[in-house]
């Protein structure tokens, strides 16, 4: 039996992408005969290479329908007692830190059900449930945290009326903008730029025109998943270069 050589390390954040490259290639996908019966069988595939995703997307829908279902003055303790304000967070951290990612405020939750399906999916795939996971808590948790502090300091100077510690804080939004901003190491060159630029002012010109606490949060999560991806690409690319510098071991035959 002949030893087989050790599998290199390779980390999904050194995995880049050229963007147009890959514009070319669904462009050649979407072109090629038998669109039809070829669309179901990928949206599968794409759905179920990102299990995490896909069931935030639906806990997400379950949520929203519960609140339907309910009247107004439930719906509105439920949201209260989810919502991640100062009030709570000082009495139930951990209980709403979690539920506070489940729950939509609103109407029917179109763009974030689409945004968890496509565009959470596609960073799912490229880092994988666990890493992306990771991401995407600790961009909500990180933001909340900062947000939460922010609002105590401004309420005890007096600069915002107290009664936003009591006010309504769900949603996804914050891991999102993490994500968001970490998808910046998948792309290269000029796109890479652009993506995280692009992303950045319009959080700023958001916090600049009409600013609230929410807005400052997904600034805070915006900046924790450059932080986070900055970090992981520059780990991913030491491991790789030091298992890469291992001497590969000399083929053995062995009964």
């Amino acid at each position: 039996m002949i030893a087989s050589a050790p599998v290199r390390f390779r980390s999904p954040w050194t995995q880049t992408i050229d963007l147009r490259t890959e514009a070319r290639v669904v462009w050649d996908w979407l072109r090629r005969p038998g669109l039809a019966h070829r669309v179901l069988p990928a949206i599968r595939e794409h759905l179920g290479a990102a299990p995490a995703s896909t069931a935030y997307a639906f806990t997400v829908f379950v949520t929203w329908w519960t609140l339907r279902g309910v009247g107004d003055s439930v719906e509105r303790r439920l949201i209260f007692s989810a919502s991640t304000n100062l009030y709570n967070m000082r009495h139930n951290p951990v209980q709403v830190l979690v539920a506070s990612a489940f729950w939509t405020d609103g109407g029917f939750p179109w763009t974030t059900i689409a945004g968890f399906l496509i565009v959470m999916a596609y960073a799912e795939r490229w880092l994988g449930t666990t890493r992306w996971i990771i991401l995407f808590a600790t961009g909500h948790i990180g933001a909340t945290l900062l947000t939460v502090t922010g609002i105590s300091h401004a309420i005890d100077r007096g600069v915002i009326p107290r009664v936003v510690a009591v006010a309504a804080d769900v949603g996804t939004s914050y891991g999102f903008s993490a994500v968001l901003a970490a998808l910046t190491f998948r792309f290269r060159g000029l796109v890479r730029l652009l993506w995280a630029g692009t992303l950045i002012l319009t959080l700023v010109a958001a916090l600049w025109i009409g600013p609230t606490f929410t807005d400052y949060g997904h600034l805070c999560a915006c900046l924790i998943g450059l932080a986070v991806g900055g970090l992981a690409t520059v780990v991913g690319r030491w491991v790789e270069k030091k298992t890469a510098a291992k001497p590969e071991p000399a083929a053995t035959l062995t009964e």
